[in-house]
């Protein structure tokens, strides 16, 4: 097994006033060239936007774009016509493939909404462009690893995207153990630690911590405390 450690102090980090964006990964006025992505795994941003403000309508082409709200309302607009209103335990995905332009905005005035926006390189380019947006309830998450995000055709449940990548989502009891097996022996998982302490192959991981691992075929997690964790297998590009 070989692993990378992304400690949550050391992300880049930028506070606009109105958006408040911790960067996993080169975004924007951060670049590391060290940290520029993890396999397909492109951009985890983890977003703060003030009440009433949002994201102006903007471009985007051949990215996979996921969002997974974790508090207040999140309203997204698109050039395909789509108006909807995500929120926790929804996620999100949006196949910007030959073009698309979209608006995200906080929909309330009196609270933030925060949410992580996540990019994966497709595995096809040129796509007409989609959307797909599924619920998750806090059952189904409780003490598994609840697959919310699957490849175009998977019957492994989930919004669905233009690539041969699985996310899973765990809301985890104070010292349950659990493992996760890889869809793919030959891909790579990128464990992020979105609340909580877990343990993850004997390495200790703190709330927005996150770990890239690969070469092996199996995840042995433990919760240190109660956590959500976020897993995001993904092909390993050359």
């Amino acid at each position: 097994m070989k692993s990378i450690i992304h400690k949550a102090g050391t992300r880049g980090h930028a506070n606009h006033g109105w958006l408040d964006s911790y960067h996993t990964f080169s975004f924007s006025g951060y670049h590391d060239p060290e940290r520029i992505h993890f396999g397909a795994l492109r951009v985890l941003n983890d977003d703060t936007v003030a009440a009433g403000m949002g994201f102006g309508t903007h471009p985007h082409d051949n990215m996979e774009i996921i969002s997974i709200p974790t508090s207040g309302d999140l309203e997204h607009r698109d050039s395909m016509g789509n108006i909807q209103v995500i929120r926790e335990g929804d996620v999100q995905v949006m196949s910007a493939g030959t073009g698309i332009q979209h608006s995200e905005k906080n929909k309330n005035r009196d609270q933030e909404v925060k949410f992580f926006q996540i990019w994966v390189f497709p595995n096809q380019t040129n796509v007409t462009p989609r959307y797909a947006q599924q619920f998750f309830s806090a059952e189904e998450k409780h003490n598994q690893l609840r697959t919310v995000v699957s490849p175009i055709g998977s019957s492994d449940g989930g919004v669905q995207l233009h690539q041969d990548a699985w996310f899973s989502l765990g809301n985890l009891d104070k010292d349950l153990t659990l493992s996760y097996t890889l869809k793919n022996p030959d891909n790579g998982v990128y464990a992020f630690v979105i609340e909580g302490d877990v343990i993850i192959n004997e390495v200790a991981l703190n709330r927005r911590d996150g770990l890239g691992i690969t070469e092996t075929d199996t995840l042995n997690i433990t919760a240190a405390t109660e956590a959500t964790l976020l897993l995001m297998e993904v092909p390993l590009l050359k």
